[in-house]
């Protein structure tokens, strides 16, 4: 008798909490801690105070919008996470802008950016060109594709891993930094501020420098798109939010307060000029010498690759998502004999390799914060309009606070993503350039499918196997 093939239709629910910290912490820890330091201290004119407080607001501003995405998670824990809570708020174009912007830049950026930043590190060391970095870079991600092919434990198991190991290079640096640096920051952040500047003035400095910050701590939206994997969505997904993003924030602070402990001011600024824009490895190198210096980058790249795999595992969902609301060629919406999606997870990552090619790892993280903050805050914003549009759906979180730190938190997106248009316009217009492409190719999509708004019933066959 032939033997029929089993189609596979349903995500397995592996992940657990420890396994939510380890996304989050694994997707947010990765490249931008290392490099965005220096960016952060050139926008505050060297200030190591006020550098330190923007990285606090930063981190601020990242726990708030988790607070908001938990709730929207606990309450809709279903596979697409931005994607569908913007399709419900709003409209489905505005849930297919955020996932197509994703496919074409933000997600699959993210993934090339990772992956040059991964070997940039040891470009000096090994004397690697251009193409030989591209090229280790596109390996990286082909790895990664290949072991998300084979399910989300293997790639879960190796998240949990990398988390703790790129914990590593962090911790080190904050220790010998703290306790055996012998400098003394001028922390006060008013050096920053030239004589007679303006409140306004000060106020758009920190938002400029504030901005830089964010894509270090990108990455705390990404567990909802996996939510429909989770073993108990709706406890574990608010706690792994809130655990993992406070112990960035406080990670991210004591490093920066570390590298100042050990490099002069004078010294950070020639190091900055002169392209070194790695300040803990230098740390790391001043205190232990050479081992000190490996033991860093070690770390780090399996950190930054840690990531690549987070990305790999997490951003292929949304795809996934759209395509089973009819908004997605339908082959993204097909799951593999190891129920993942296979095909997303190809095609994302193949993306991401013309992305590689074609640019620089400074011109992908320009590229990227501007239309993830941009989405972002119409997230937050979906948190009050699901109160309203859905009284009774269940709420097992709700945001700490209420409604007026969820406005709070709207304004803060809002004043961050204002300045950053008047201070850097060229990266801030091509961010709102692609969600306004999207539009089209959404009508394409509603044509070509009769015009469905939104495919109700996979959600609810998510929302009925919660328990």
């Amino acid at each position: 008798m032939e033997k029929v093939k089993k189609t596979v239709t349903h995500l397995k629910r592996e992940i657990g909490l420890f396994g939510g910290v380890s996304l989050v912490a694994g997707m947010t820890i990765g490249s931008g801690i290392y490099y965005l330091g220096s960016t952060v201290l050139q926008r505050t004119n060297m200030s190591m105070g006020l550098a330190l407080l923007c990285w606090i607001i930063g981190g601020a501003i990242s726990i708030l919008g988790g607070l908001c995405f938990a709730e929207l998670g606990a309450e809709m824990p279903v596979t697409g996470g931005m994607t569908t809570y913007l399709s419900k708020a709003y409209h489905p174009c505005v849930g297919f802008i955020n996932g197509f912007s994703g496919f074409l830049l933000t997600g699959s950026g993210s993934i090339a950016a990772l992956a040059l930043a991964a070997v940039t590190p040891f470009e000096e060391e090994f004397v690697l060109g251009e193409v030989w970095l591209k090229i280790i870079a596109i390996a990286i991600i082909v790895l990664f594709t290949v072991i998300n092919l084979y399910g989300v434990k293997h790639a879960s198991s190796f998240q949990n891993f990398s988390m703790v190991v790129r914990v590593i290079p962090l911790i080190l640096i904050i220790f010998i930094g703290i306790f055996f640096g012998k400098q003394s920051p001028d922390l006060n952040p008013g050096t920053a501020f030239p004589e007679g500047t303006s409140f306004t003035g000060a106020v758009s400095l920190i938002a400029f420098a504030t901005f830089a910050s964010l894509w270090a701590y990108e990455g705390w939206t990404n567990l909802n798109t996996v939510a429909g994997e989770m073993k108990n969505p709706r406890r574990h997904l608010p706690l792994a939010i809130i655990i993992s993003m406070g112990f960035i924030t406080l990670v991210y602070t004591l490093f920066n307060l570390a590298i100042y402990r050990v490099i002069p001011g004078e010294e950070v600024n020639s190091l900055i000029a002169g392209g070194n824009l790695y300040l803990g490895t230098e740390t790391a190198y001043r205190i232990m010498g050479n081992f000190g210096k490996w033991i860093v980058m070690i770390g780090m790249c399996i950190g930054i690759i840690g990531t690549v795999n987070g990305d790999c595992l997490v951003f292929p969902r949304t795809y996934y998502a759209m395509a089973r609301g009819g908004y997605f060629w339908k082959k993204f919406g097909e799951l593999n004999s190891h129920s993942v999606p296979g095909f997303s997870i190809i095609m994302s990552s193949a993306v991401s390799i013309v992305l590689v090619i074609f640019n620089d790892l400074q011109q992908l993280t320009n590229l990227l914060v501007t239309t993830s903050a941009l989405l972002n805050m119409m997230a937050v914003i979906a948190v009050l309009i699901f109160r309203k549009k859905y009284p009774d759906m269940k709420r097992p979180y709700k945001v700490w606070g209420g409604v007026p730190v969820i406005v709070l938190t709207v304004i803060f997106f809002a004043i961050l993503l204002g300045n950053q248009f008047v201070s850097d316009i060229r990266s801030s217009l091509i961010g709102f350039a692609i969600p306004v492409l999207c539009v089209p190719v959404y009508f394409y999509f509603r044509k070509k499918n009769g015009g469905i708004e939104y495919n109700n019933d996979s959600e609810a066959e998510e929302l009925e196997n919660l328990e």
